[in-house]
């Protein structure tokens, strides 16, 4: 009779995981992260490492030097622009980048509709369901989320300088600012041909949002291989207040200031260098600007029980969006009764004058 070993079963492999924590960014304390990161990750499932940066572009170096030790995965802990760091050093590799959101915008994390609680992100990141998505470029700078220029790069610049963090600063910045700032004249050219518009802001999204909920491209998807440009054009004081509650309720595409297409690529030409921005950061470029799209180039951990009705305006939105726009006609009858009224008023001082 032949009798065979038994074969033990050896455990699955555990997956290597590294934390890359900016302890400066966003406005609130991260003092109790690793402790929450030791209490909540399945350890029976990860290795990990935490390690913090010290200084600018140093998460990126960081998350290529895991790329090449064949970590698994890479965590951003910060905002948007760490996670941009973060990422732009894993693409096209098996590496795949996970998020926890603790910035003042987190625009991608919450695109992705992943949860703004820490131990809640830790729970995603044990659940590891990853996908490919798309990614962008201008001028050789990777972002992940939006890049553009005009107004949103101007206010980024000084966003930037004003040291400060946080949507009341921004908010105090456009407000500041917005007053001041002059439209310019681009051309632009994509795989349909060239076009010229006069524009309060040119955008390019991958995702859906700047961060803090605010929508510039609500039908932005990351998984289309199709860059969303949303040219925005000159406004009055009057039309602001709608610009603005468009982008909050995700309605801004059918504002009548804004026009937007798809595409692959793209090509910018304005008549001077100036700002423009990735992911909220600011750079000094030239008069000419080129964005294309990178298919499916980053794995990214995704929220499995993410609720994508989220993503959907409600109810009370809704309702806002609709007592906006009763406003507006209300405003347009208004408008051309009283157009009605001065073309009769001028009718009968003629006649007045005989």
């Amino acid at each position: 009779m032949i009798k065979f070993a038994k074969q033990s079963l050896s455990p699955p492999m555990k997956k290597k995981v590294l934390f890359i924590m900016n302890p400066i960014s966003g406005t609130s304390s991260k003092a109790g992260i690793p402790e929450q990161i030791a209490s909540t990750l399945d350890t029976g499932l990860f290795d990990y490492d935490l390690v913090m940066t010290e200084r600018a572009g140093h998460a990126t170096e960081l998350a290529e030097r895991a790329k090449n030790d064949n970590t698994d995965i890479v965590v951003a802990i910060g905002g948007d622009g760490t996670v941009n760091e973060v990422a732009r050093g894993i693409v096209h590799s098996r590496t795949a980048l996970g998020i926890i959101p603790c910035g003042s915008g987190n625009g991608l994390a919450r695109h992705l509709i992943l949860p703004m609680n820490i131990k809640k992100c830790i729970k995603v990141l044990n659940a590891c369901e990853i996908h490919a998505l798309d990614y962008g470029v201008i001028n050789g700078y990777p972002f992940f989320c939006t890049c553009g220029m005009g107004f949103d790069a101007f206010v980024s610049m000084k966003f930037a300088e004003s040291g400060k963090r946080g949507p009341i600063s921004y908010a105090e910045n456009i407000l500041r600012e917005g007053l001041k700032y002059r439209p310019e004249t681009y051309t632009i050219e994509d795989e349909t041909g060239s076009r010229q518009y006069k524009a309060f802001l040119i955008s390019c999204a991958n995702a859906s949002q700047y961060g803090n909920n605010a929508y510039i491209a609500p039908q932005a998807s990351m998984s289309d291989g199709l860059i969303d440009v949303i040219i925005m054009e000159p406004f009055d004081v009057i039309e602001a207040p709608q610009v603005s509650f468009d982008m909050f309720n995700k309605t801004l595409d059918k504002n009548s200031k804004i026009k937007t297409f798809k595409c692959k690529e793209l090509h910018i030409h304005r008549s001077k260098p100036g700002v423009i921005h990735y992911d909220g950061d600011p750079v000094m470029t030239g008069e000419d600007i080129n964005v294309h799209l990178e298919e499916k180039g980053i794995r990214i951990v995704v929220n499995p029980f993410a609720d994508k009705s989220m993503r959907r305006p409600n109810a009370i939105q809704t309702a806002f969006a609709s007592f906006f726009n009763d406003i507006n006609a209300v405003r347009d009858d208004l408008h051309r009764q009283s157009r009605k009224v001065e073309a009769l008023s001028k009718v009968i001082q003629r006649k007045l004058n005989i």
